[in-house]
């Protein structure tokens, strides 16, 4: 919940953030929910000006409540922000006690020393945690202070010690034998002390940068007559561009000079000028700019506002970068967060109700609990790296970033951490002509997608990374198309002569400065002149036309099954049937009166007749009902198991169907390059003198080396560019060799074309140089960067994906094969179990109706089977005697008690007398 104080409210409007609505959930939750939740107040003091801050601060407290929301119980933070001036203590000081005396139970900032001393000891008299972010030269692990009396303060910023030490750490590894530091007010003066610590082993030279142009001149041109070309610059980071401008002027920035910077602000200052300065720029910051935390949030600030709420941005029209105070302001809430899940989790209930002053009231009862939670917090990935406290609130976990300047920006070299953690390496910075002061003559080949000449204008994948590179290094081009549109290559006669054509011969011949298009990077070329690293992996593959599917069959419904799968339903069809019709008559309880209204019926009937059986088991496979429905358990359970195998089965059968349907059946007479080489009716061939004919040309394997004795005895010729290749290919019987990504653009745009086998090689294209050009680094550098940064795979997407007039993506999938026994055993197998269970019931339901009987009719139990078996075999009678004795024993169920004349009538079985 935000507050806002009438003195703020003359400076700075309120914040119409985008997530009001949260907030207000936020409030009446407790009312919903039937909660309370606990709350407590928050106070930060920021400098008049200091907007960006202020929004900050609002900005984190409200993603801290919306988190809080995730975890019930977890006090909610009621916020107010105030401008307190810099450089009056007291009147901070009269602000934080009326703050103290309103409910305020954290205090954050101020954030300059001049204010920030004084609201400690208030803090620290009254137990109210203090959280701030600035440097202190006091080291605040002291022994000084009772227990009662222990720091309630917290400072993110590192201590004073371990920065200074890391500074001194780095200049030793820069290997230094003297050095210059330039400090603009006395607390440089003050940073500096630990770097006068490397006398006598380095000789340390102290400058204090004087606040006049015309000084700050004088002073450059006097430490290059001295030959002062190792530098330390302390400087607030807004002047940070005008002293290296000043620089520059005086010729003071060129590449004998290294400069290292210790403000923590150096990604903030626009660098552009300075990249082709020559000199050697080292800076350090807390915040690793290519991190995914401060990518996170970035983000997450872009998406909470939109381009009119600028003004309520932290970023406040400044650059959308991320500075040292804000990202403590982050990291300070965020710990904050941290101590409130602290005290969730341990159950302590903090009185944050008690009356506390700066008058002669007590100090915060629970105020040095609260500060323990807050140093004691869990290590958290903050935008200054690993947040970690020690026992007196001091940071000593952090992780000293260090960047230098590169041709095209900021470039991450190393990092320090305390005690005496170093990893660093810097880049070497040779004296090279500068790409921005000249224009390059490029040569190209056309060809699609690569390089396309269009209305007279040059376009392509191979163009656009020109203009990347261009842009990059700051340079123009000039496109050049290569004679003959030849890629070319060098020949070596025996007289120790060598000829070249094509692009290879310009840049021999020095021509050209670069050449570009699908220039394969091989030995044979690499010889005579020199290439970047690859901008594409590739190797050779095959060309070839999609054979067309065969024609649909009569019995193409018979295709989602196996043969044997169909044979194999055909006897467990005949077979569950006959085992249906002897359980049916075996079971003594599928032999039912079929006039259940007279009880006196002579007969009794069996409604599974060899034909019924029949009807019963096919009606259940098609998925359809018949009148039949078994009575017996044993019946039923041969039923069940065989609807279960038909569910599965018929499921089965509709999914391949399906699949069947929607699918094409084609076969390719050619699989791979072997297949190629072991035939005679399909003709290949490739570019005549090109990358890929110089492979089969010099391979040692037998099969390339007939594929190349081939393609150079027919006739009429096979060789062809890669136009006329597709052409021949889609006329029939021929087969392209070239260059994978070739191939994919040309199987993009034509859904006639497929690309065959794995590639033969592995190689890539380059951009080609004059030998020993000393662009070849430069050039190879940002082609590696490009690729890291996905850059070139976007212009890939574009030109191969993108540019395309087809869609050949929603075809027929490939051939679906008929299900086997392996794929559906599993339902024959339970089938199989069921029948033998469902055998089992019935001679069991047999035996014991015998049983019975026999004992009734006090005869042999032998005899009742024997006398039943016979008549169950004579299969052509339903129908028997009801007096017989097997059915004697088996009462009429409620089943066939029938309504007669509107009165319910129940036969006793054993008088056959009505008893109504």
């Amino acid at each position: 919940m935000a507050l806002t104080s009438p003195r703020e409210e003359r400076r700075v409007p309120n914040i119409k953030m985008p997530w009001i609505i949260p907030l207000c959930l936020l409030c009446f939750t407790p009312v919903i929910c039937g909660t309370s939740f606990q709350q407590f107040r928050v106070d930060g003091f920021f400098g008049d000006s200091n907007i960006g801050a202020i929004n900050m601060f609002k900005w984190a407290m409200q993603q801290l409540n919306m988190e809080n929301l995730k975890h019930p119980g977890t006090p909610n933070a009621n916020y107010l922000t105030q401008s307190v001036t810099g450089d009056d203590p007291f009147e901070a000081g009269n602000h934080v006690c009326e703050a103290i005396k309103n409910g305020s139970r954290v205090i954050f900032g101020p954030f300059t020393r001049a204010s920030a001393n004084h609201v400690q000891s208030i803090g620290r008299s009254l137990q109210i945690p203090v959280l701030q972010a600035h440097w202190d030269p006091r080291d605040l692990i002291t022994n000084s202070f009772s227990r009662d009396r222990i720091p309630a303060h917290v400072n993110l910023y590192p201590s004073y010690g371990n920065l200074s030490h890391g500074f001194r750490e780095i200049i030793q590894q820069f290997g230094w034998k003297n050095l210059t530091v330039l400090y603009e007010d006395d607390d440089g003066l003050i940073r500096a002390q630990e770097i006068l610590k490397l006398e006598p082993d380095i000789h340390v030279y102290l400058r204090k940068m004087e606040d006049h142009p015309e000084m700050l001149y004088r002073m450059f041109i006097d430490m290059k007559d001295k030959k002062e070309y190792r530098v330390v610059l302390d400087c607030k980071t807004s002047n940070i561009f005008s002293i290296l401008q000043k620089a520059l002027q005086c010729n003071a920035l060129t590449e004998d000079f290294h400069y290292f910077l210790t403000n923590l602000d150096l990604h903030m200052v626009d660098l552009e000028s300075f990249k082709y300065s020559g000199a050697n720029i080292t800076g350090v910051s807390l915040i690793d700019i290519n991190s995914r935390v401060v990518a996170e949030v970035k983000s997450k600030i872009a998406e909470s506002f939109s381009s009119n709420d600028a003004p309520y941005s932290p970023f406040y029209n400044g650059p959308q970068e991320i500075t040292t105070e804000l990202a403590f302001i982050y990291d300070s809430v965020r710990l904050l967060g941290e101590a409130l899940n602290g005290t969730l989790a341990s159950r302590k209930k903090l009185n944050f109700s008690q009356a506390v002053g700066c008058g002669r009231s007590p100090a915060w009862e629970d105020g040095r609990d609260f500060y323990d939670f807050i140093k004691s917090s869990t290590v958290f990935d903050g935008l200054t790296g690993k947040v970690q406290l020690g026992n007196f609130g001091e940071r000593n976990m952090f992780k000293l970033n260090i960047y230098q300047l590169s041709n095209s920006n900021l470039k991450h070299i190393g990092f320090w951490e305390p005690p005496n953690s170093l990893t660093m390496q810097l880049i070497h910075r040779n004296k090279t002509r500068n790409p921005g002061l000249a224009t390059y003559k490029v040569v190209v080949v056309l060809v699609e997608p690569y390089v396309i000449k269009k209305d007279g204008k040059y376009e392509g994948f191979c163009i656009d990374i020109m203009d990347a590179l261009a842009q990059r290094l700051n340079f123009r081009y000039e496109v050049i198309e290569s004679p003959n549109n030849v890629y070319g290559n060098c020949m070596e006669f025996n007289n120790g002569t060598v000829s070249c054509d094509g692009m290879v011969k310009m840049l021999v011949d020095q021509q050209v400065d670069m050449a570009i298009t699908g220039f394969t990077i091989t030995h044979s070329r690499a010889k005579y002149i020199d290439f970047t690293k690859p901008f594409m992996n590739l190797g050779i593959t095959v060309l070839f036309r999609k054979p067309k599917p065969d024609p649909p069959q009569l019995m193409s419904f018979l295709a989602p099954l196996d043969n044997t799968v169909w044979a194999g339903i055909i006897t467990v069809f005949l077979g569950i049937s006959l085992v249906l019709l002897i359980t049916a008559r075996f079971t003594p309880y599928e032999w039912i009166n079929p006039h259940p209204c007279d009880p006196t019926t002579e007969e009794v009937e069996n409604q599974f007749t060899p034909l019924s059986s029949l009807w019963y088991v096919i009606a259940a496979l098609m998925q359809q009902g018949c009148e039949l429905a078994p009575v017996a358990v044993s019946t039923r359970t041969l039923a069940a198991v065989w609807w279960f195998f038909t569910l599965i089965l018929i499921s089965s059968y509709t999914a391949n169907l399906a699949a069947f349907l929607t699918v094409e059946n084609v076969v390719s007479p050619i699989e791979s390059a072997e297949d190629l080489a072991s035939q005679t009716e399909i003709k290949f061939g490739t570019t005549e003198g090109g990358s890929t004919m110089d492979f089969f040309k010099s391979s040692n394997n037998p099969t390339y080396l007939k594929m190349f004795d081939i393609m150079e005895r027919a006739n009429p010729p096979v060789w062809a560019n890669i136009e006329e290749g597709e052409r021949r290919v889609l006329q029939g019987d021929y087969a392209y060799l070239s260059e994978s990504s070739s191939i994919e653009y040309r199987v993009e745009r034509n859904c006639d074309l497929m690309q065959v086998g794995n590639w033969l090689d592995s190689k890539g294209y380059g951009i080609g140089l004059p030998k020993d050009s000393d662009l070849t680094d430069e050039v190879s550098r940002e082609v590696i960067k490009l690729q890291e940064e996905q850059i070139i795979q976007s212009m890939y997407d574009k030109w191969w994906k993108q540019k395309k007039d087809v869609d050949c993506s929603g075809g027929k999938t490939q051939t679906t094969n008929p299900l086997t026994m392996q794929n559906v055993g599993g339902i024959f197998l339970v089938l199989m179990i069921g029948t033998f269970f469902g055998l089992i019931v019935a001679l069991g339901e047999f035996l014991w109706i015998a049983r019975q009987n026999a004992r009734k009719y006090k005869s042999h139990w032998r005899s009742e089977i024997c006398k039943e078996f016979r008549f169950e075999w004579k299969c052509g009678k339903s129908y028997k005697d009801s007096t017989e004795n097997v059915l004697q024993s088996i009462p009429l169920t409620k089943s066939y008690v029938k309504a007669n004349g509107g009165q319910d009538i129940t036969y006793d079985t054993n008088t056959s007398d009505d008893v109504t």
